[in-house]
């Protein structure tokens, strides 16, 4: 494994225990509580780690668009169905108990649920999937657009053009001031490519430092940001949901620089693999599409026989470790299942 994967892999798994940890908390009722409010403002630029990471190891999205595209659903839009049935069938398996014993749905069911947000019942995470795989696509094709239209002019023009990319927040700011209009969660896929694009670029920067000279940039990039989400301890994006809260250009820019400095600083600091944090990141997709089915589970278990975990601390403590644990079980066989894990076998 090349050193700096060990860097993005400790991001990642740093992601994925916020992600379970925040499902976790929400589903035990306590998502609300002030002290765990105050951990998702100091984090809540991890989902958009992604996106940065995926253009930090793309160097380039061009190619043969029907290869590409065929490649791309493979690996995002077959696992982001067939998740989101398995979560479905067990949501909708559970209904008639609970109707039975509630005598109503305890959630409301909504037919325009899926094109809506592009959510399942049961597992709702799976809106990721599919914003990643439309990030892919619309990069690809701009960047077609790009290099044609650039094609006969000086090369710094096409590096420069490139820039255009940094004004796509204000899309999707916008997008939010109107409600948030396009459908299957696509009003977020601006913000995907913002930093898809801001990742690419980093990767070029960080070639022309040597070592020291990024961690001091990294370092005082994460300061930064430090003193930023103190002043303006209000802005905050969800990336699910394309919520701003705040000022967003206060808000792009700290997720901008905390990205970067973090990135940096652990990539020229050589982060040694940290043994479980890196270990749910280099498996990221088993435990992304895997523990909000088991929350589920769990939980309608519960109400059948009469009792909830909403409002319970025990059960969060017990949840945790048990979903950890049972999705670093199930790598081997998700893994080995392409239509589960996106893992195809290239020819």
């Amino acid at each position: 494994m090349k050193l700096r994967n060990h860097a993005f892999d400790f991001l990642c798994g740093i992601c994925i225990i916020r992600m379970v940890s925040l499902h976790v908390m929400s589903f035990c009722g306590h998502a609300d509580d002030d002290w765990w409010r105050e951990v998702m403002q100091w984090s809540y630029f991890f989902m958009s780690f992604f996106f940065f990471k995926a253009g930090y190891f793309n160097k380039s999205v061009l190619g043969d668009s029907r290869q590409y595209c065929t490649d791309k659903a493979k690996r995002l839009l077959i696992p982001y169905l067939t998740t989101g049935l398995i979560g479905g069938a067990i949501f909708f398996s559970f209904q008639p108990f609970i109707i039975d014993r509630f005598h109503h749905p305890i959630e409301p069911i909504e037919l325009n649920h899926i094109w809506t947000i592009s959510s399942f019942y049961g597992n709702n995470p799976t809106w990721f999937l599919f914003s990643f795989f439309a990030a892919y696509i619309a990069i690809h094709f701009l960047e077609k657009g790009r290099h044609r239209l650039f094609a006969h002019a000086p090369h710094w023009v096409l590096q420069w053009s490139s820039s255009l990319y940094f004004v796509l927040p204000f899309v999707s700011y916008w997008l939010y001031t109107q409600g948030n209009p396009l459908w299957m969660s696509l009003n977020n896929v601006p913000m995907g490519l913002f930093f898809f694009e801001l990742g690419r670029a980093w990767s070029r920067l960080m070639t022309r430092w040597n070592a020291s000279q990024t961690i001091y940039i990294s370092l005082a990039l994460i300061l930064f940001f430090v003193v930023s989400n103190i002043i303006f301890h209000d802005a905050a994006y969800v990336m699910s949901s394309n919520k701003f809260s705040g000022d967003p250009i206060v808000t792009v820019v700290n997720i901008t620089v905390v990205l970067c400095g973090l990135s940096g600083l652990l990539i020229a600091g050589q982060l040694p693999r940290v043994p479980v944090i890196n270990f749910i990141g280099e498996h990221s997709m088993v435990f992304f599409v895997s523990h909000y089915p088991m929350l589920y589970y769990v939980k309608f278990m519960h109400l059948c026989f009469g009792r909830s975990i909403y409002g319970r601390y025990d059960e969060a403590l017990i949840l945790l470790p048990a979903i950890f644990l049972i999705c670093a079980w199930m790598v081997p066989y998700i893994e080995r299942t392409p239509w589960l894990s996106g893992r195809w076998q290239k020819k």
